[in-house]
């Protein structure tokens, strides 16, 4: 069984994944209990998790076939700002979709910029992060 291992850290008002809307009409609401309808909502999702330190939710939303057994986010780098570069596909409509992003976050007081393209499929009908391409 997967274990998440970091205390959440306090809900902002502004969302972190970059849209300007209040959290808890934006990723709050998945981070909750919804389902992202899209794969680039669950992977700002996914952001705003990474930078709240909501392990259990990155962990719920990670497809079982690439999923850790367990998180552990204490001490790493703190994240800023979230571009979205490209989609493919991951409508309400897809199976399987890509994102193309770039997190920016400083660690040890250092900027640093991690560009990922990931692949999401559809698990039970919901939305998962399966791994980077």
């Amino acid at each position: 069984m997967a274990r998440a291992r970091r205390k959440p850290e306090p809900r902002p008002a502004v969302c972190p994944c970059g849209t300007g809307q209040p959290y808890d009409e934006c990723c709050g609401r998945w981070h909750r209990g919804g389902e992202a309808p899209t794969a680039e909502q669950l992977m700002r999702s996914r952001y705003s998790a990474f930078a709240l330190g909501d392990v259990a939710y990155l962990l719920r939303t990670w497809h079982s076939s690439t999923r850790p057994g367990e998180l552990d986010l204490t001490g790493g780098p703190r994240y800023t700002a979230l571009e979205v570069l490209a989609t493919d596909r991951g409508t309400m409509f897809d199976t399987e979709g890509t994102v193309l992003f770039r997190a920016h976050y400083r660690d040890g007081g250092r900027p640093g910029v991690l560009e990922e393209h990931s692949r999401f499929l559809r698990e039970g009908g919901h939305w998962r992060y399966v791994d980077p391409l």
